[in-house]
């Protein structure tokens, strides 16, 4: 029996994928914990995994603060606000506490987000065994081609945070802590990436879905005989797009007769469309948000739109209307309907992208910050769907985008052949593979 410990940022969509692996490994019968912000992790974990709670991480006014200002942020401002005002911040409260937990617990290895730096400088100072976990593939896919400068600025960085803490400067310039040369798990697929000749110590690893109880869902609402379109911006970033769902329940008005479409929005976002059928069940709380989100969002495996308890009256849709095949629904079992699917209409968290592509189901992309103008590039790119301008795209140009997505075969077919790379991955159960290799 091996101990690996996992360190996590306060970001649902790195979370589910960590949660994903390590109930893997705790079902082989592992030791495993997970030490992250209680506020977002707890809610998030398995049974049989243990909570190591970070109580300095982010408090949740400092993390209110840090998503405001982000908003108003994009291109290489967003990216530098990213790591100069939440990561570093975040690595500096983590180093201390990473140290007490790893004392705590005696991992043999220690699992760290590509964002949790602050965990990965306690691995290389403590020569511990360590592995980063990818949750995003945009840091590998080559993102300062156009901007070599930021990326630079963002080595910089890194070294200046070791110095901070008592690493001599020419350690500091040594590897990247965004990376393990021991391992890298990567939560996606090399077709998706523009960059290739990875060394083998890293693992695409697909989606890295752990087991989760069945979701509820008005199951019964889904005409068979009618396409499903899901619109979903994960966790952070549908807070700020009430536009881009108005904009999209918009273009889908019209085409009632060939779809039905599922819009996950906060409650009164919309406007007076879309009323969830008074079907029994509802929709009852199943785990975590759409594996969804980047950064900010990136929604994560499970569930689109956040953590639900089902006990209030967001447990069904909230907003009433005429439009019948327009579902509007605070959070929704994003993996359970991906079967189910046509095409997704998404903010590109690297999260959502893969579990659509992993089901073989093509979107319509929107990137609004942070990684997911490269992992909406990767979309376009291997041809598995369209993007359009989170800020600007009209109900017309958003409408026909996602007509030409169900309707012109090459999407499918492109979206089909990720479906057989995702598969051949080999999700949580290749990830665990790869860390108990290294015992």
């Amino acid at each position: 029996m091996s101990r690996f410990l996992f360190v996590v940022p306060p970001l649902t969509g790195h979370v589910n994928p960590a949660v994903g692996i390590a109930g893997e490994l705790a079902e082989r019968g592992h030791e495993v914990a997970v030490a992250g912000h209680a506020g977002v992790v707890g809610p998030l974990l398995a049974p049989g995994l243990t909570l190591l709670p970070l109580a300095g991480t982010l408090r949740d006014s400092d993390q209110a603060a840090v998503e405001e200002k982000s908003r108003k942020l994009r291109g290489p401002a967003s990216l530098k606000f990213l790591w100069k005002d939440f990561l570093i911040p975040l690595a500096v409260s983590m180093v201390d506490e990473v140290e007490a937990k790893v004392d705590q617990f005696a991992p043999d290895v220690l699992v760290v987000d590509q964002q949790a730096v602050g965990a990965a400088l306690v691995a290389r100072r403590r020569a511990l065994p360590w592995v980063t976990l990818a949750t995003t593939s945009a840091e590998l896919d080559d993102p300062y081609q156009l901007l070599p400068g930021v990326g630079q600025w963002v080595l910089d960085t890194l070294r200046d945070f070791q110095c901070s803490q008592g690493v001599p400067e020419h350690e500091a310039r040594v590897g990247d802590l965004r990376f393990s040369d021991q391992l890298t798990l990567v939560c996606s697929v090399p077709r998706m990436l523009r960059t290739g000749g990875f060394p083998d110590h890293y693992g695409f690893v697909g989606v890295p879905l752990g087991r989760r109880p069945a979701a509820a869902f008005p199951w019964d609402w889904l005409d068979p005989d009618r396409e499903h379109v899901l619109v979903s911006l994960g966790t952070v970033t549908r807070e700020v797009g009430s536009r881009f769902l108005q904009v999209a329940a918009d273009a889908l008005q019209p085409l009632g007769h060939r779809l039905q479409a599922i819009v996950v929005a906060p409650p009164g976002i919309l406007g007076p469309r879309g009323a969830a059928p008074a079907a029994d069940g509802g929709l009852a709380g199943a785990g975590p948000d759409g594996a969804g989100q980047a950064g900010a969002g990136q929604a994560g495996a499970g569930q689109a739109g956040g953590d639900l308890d089902g006990s209030g009256p967001d447990a069904r849709a909230h907003d009433k209307g005429a439009d019948d095949h327009i579902l509007v629904l605070p959070h929704v079992p994003q993996v359970d309907l991906m079967p189910h699917l046509s095409a997704v209409v998404s903010h590109g968290g690297n999260n959502t992208v893969c579990e659509a592509l992993a089901h073989g189901v093509p979107l319509v992309v929107a990137p609004v910050r942070d990684d997911q103008p490269v992992i909406g590039e990767q979309v376009v790119r291997v041809g598995a769907g369209l993007r359009v301008r989170f800020g600007r795209v009209s109900a017309p140009a958003l409408r026909e985008s996602i007509v030409s997505v169900l309707d012109e075969p090459s999407f499918r077919i492109a979206a089909r052949r990720l479906r057989d790379d995702f598969a051949a991955a080999g999700g949580a159960a290749a990830a665990a593979d790869r860390l108990l290799a290294m015992i």
